[in-house]
């Protein structure tokens, strides 16, 4: 059993897993960072400071007028917190967007790396078994 174990951590695709776990972890912070600190204040320029985390329903319970969803939480009410959701959305949407643009962008790298080990020049392919057979019948013919 030890030794399946070994094998199977040994394989080359779960290593490749365990690296993309580690890189998505860190990769994640850096997306969520960029999505929070840089495209939702601009985001937030253009629709007026909109923000639909605080908007919510309140479904049983009592809570001040105006109070944030977090008041609301805090107070025991059960809240349909639907602003929460829409946000959500909103940066799952600019999170899928990055990610897409940094794939692509991998892939365009990738793809003229290949190109480039494709277009090397081949060496000229020297003359094959027959036709060096036929130069040896020809010379020994002309003699």
């Amino acid at each position: 059993m030890l030794s399946e174990f070994k094998d199977f951590i040994a394989r080359g695709n779960v290593m490749d897993m365990a690296v993309g776990i580690i890189i998505g972890a860190a990769f994640t912070a850096i997306v969520s960072s960029m999505v929070a600190d840089l495209i939702n204040p601009i985001i937030g320029l253009f629709t007026g400071g909109l923000d639909f985390t605080n908007n919510y329903i309140v479904l049983s319970g009592d809570v001040a007028e105006g109070a944030s969803l977090e008041a609301a939480r805090e107070a025991g009410a059960a809240v349909f917190a639907w602003g929460a959701f829409v946000m959500a959305v909103i940066n799952f949407l600019i999170i899928a967007f990055v990610v897409f643009m940094l794939v692509r962008y991998v892939n365009k790298v990738k793809d003229a790396a290949f190109k480039k080990k494709e277009e090397a020049p081949e060496e000229a392919p020297g003359p094959n078994e027959i036709d060096l057979l036929v130069e040896i019948r020809d010379a020994l013919k002309a003699r």
